[in-house]
């Protein structure tokens, strides 16, 4: 059977993400199961929390997407700490967590600078 999965991903922010995965796991992983969820875990990552949850059906993700218990919950994350995405660990629809690996551009060469201009405290003086 294939699953469809769906990450929710929290990054620390003003708070730990950890405290937010205290405050709305029980509500969440209740919400996932009882509407079509078949597998589901939760993942600690040096930036934040990670929730995969594997539903059987598309239609699934989309009405437990609309429960008032998970808007209320992703409406507790400030936005710009928040991501919500197809499949698991940043992988956009395959079926394997993200591997570490080098961070993108970890070798690329720095941006070019522009010189700083001369500055004189007098013009020259001319000579006729």
């Amino acid at each position: 059977m294939s699953l469809s999965w769906w990450s929710i991903e929290v990054c620390d922010g003003t708070y730990p993400a950890r405290q937010w995965r205290d405050a709305y796991a029980a509500a969440l992983t209740e919400a996932a199961v009882t509407h079509g969820a078949r597998d589901w875990a939760w993942r600690f990552e040096s930036f934040g929390v990670v929730l995969e949850i594997g539903f059987a059906e598309e239609d699934d993700w989309q009405r437990f997407r609309h429960l008032p218990a998970v808007v209320a919950a992703l409406d507790a994350v400030d936005p710009t700490t928040l991501y919500v995405y197809p499949g698991r660990g940043g992988s956009a629809g395959a079926g394997h967590p993200r591997r570490r690996g080098p961070l993108p551009a970890a070798g690329a060469a720095p941006l070019p600078e522009e010189p700083e201009p001369v500055l004189v405290a007098r013009p020259p003086l001319l000579v006729s």
